[in-house]
């Protein structure tokens, strides 16, 4: 019995290219609010105290190979000596600076490779420096920052080995990081839009609802007013998509609908894994057998 490569079953397949597309349409808001070089160069003066003027200084960078760890619509570029990577989460996710050390190590591969650098001459390769940085707008956290360390995933703990990666998560929920939110006009537009929906949510509405009051009144208040007037649909898309695929995924289960069910769970199976979720913690989040998502994952590996 031959395995294929699960980096592959991820990249082939009509699901697969379903799924691919579907990743303009969910955790690409807050990119598309970065995708202006000026925004994108406001963000990285207000976390550095620098004074950068010219955006043209900003090197954007962007790599297909990173798809699979659902890096492609996140925020990367040079600027001066250093290497910066910017995602935004919604979620708490722990192996961050594993996200981070492999993203670093295919682009330092990569910029070795296009200045014909020799790893094993007597001349020091010079590298940029690698910024990590996660911005964060989810629950649970109550501290306006928090450093999480590649070091905590080693059997041995925190400092052990010869290898450390670490991933700077800030908290722009309303409230925390007031002074670099107060720097970055577009930062705190983004932070007070989704805070809007939270509390509308929790007041009650539905999220639809919710989603649709906080644009009128972020355009009321001059908040993203000039992306949620001319895109107002393509917002809520946005917003929407991921929520109510969940919800739907888990009424087909209800209601017994086996037509479609499978093709929807490879799918939900697809984005979990690309996020670097374990098999347990999706079956868990989707309500599933374990047994049932590594059918599904074998069945895919050996079929393509």
């Amino acid at each position: 019995m031959v395995k294929r490569n699960k980096r592959n079953w991820f990249r082939h397949g009509n699901w697969w290219r379903r799924l691919r597309n579907n990743y303009k349409y969910r955790d690409v808001l807050f990119r598309r609010l970065f995708q202006d070089k000026q925004d994108l160069l406001d963000l990285y003066n207000a976390l550095n105290g620098s004074t950068y003027q010219d955006p043209e200084e900003l090197e954007v960078v962007t790599m297909e190979d990173v798809i699979f760890m659902k890096m492609k619509n996140d925020l990367s570029f040079m600027i001066g000596n250093t290497l910066n990577l910017y995602e935004h989460q919604s979620t708490r996710n722990p192996n961050m600076p594993l996200r981070g050390l492999l993203y670093f190590a295919q682009q330092f591969e990569g910029l070795l490779a296009s200045r014909n650098d020799d790893i094993n001459g007597t001349k020091r390769v010079e590298l940029p420096t690698p910024v990590y940085i996660v911005f964060y707008n989810g629950g649970g956290m109550q501290t306006d920052n928090l450093i999480l360390y590649l070091s905590d995933s080693f059997s041995t703990g925190r400092g052990s080995g010869c290898l450390e990666c670490t991933c700077e998560v800030l908290n722009i929920n309303r409230g925390y990081n007031q002074a670099l939110l107060e720097k970055c006009r577009r930062l705190w537009e983004y932070s007070e839009f989704s805070s809007e929906i939270e509390e509308n949510i929790r007041s009650g509405m539905r999220r639809e609802e919710a989603v649709h009051t906080a644009i009128d009144t972020c355009i009321e208040r001059g908040i993203l007013k000039d992306i949620l007037m001319k895109q107002k649909a393509e917002v809520l898309h946005m917003i929407l998509t991921e929520y109510d695929e969940k919800k739907h995924f888990r009424t087909l289960f209800r209601e017994g609908k086996e037509e479609g069910r499978e093709e929807l769970l490879r799918e939900q199976i697809q984005r979990k894994l690309s996020k670097g979720k374990s098999i347990p913690k999706i079956a868990e989040e989707l309500e599933v057998e374990i047994s049932e998502i590594e059918s599904i994952v074998n069945k895919n590996i050996l079929h393509k």
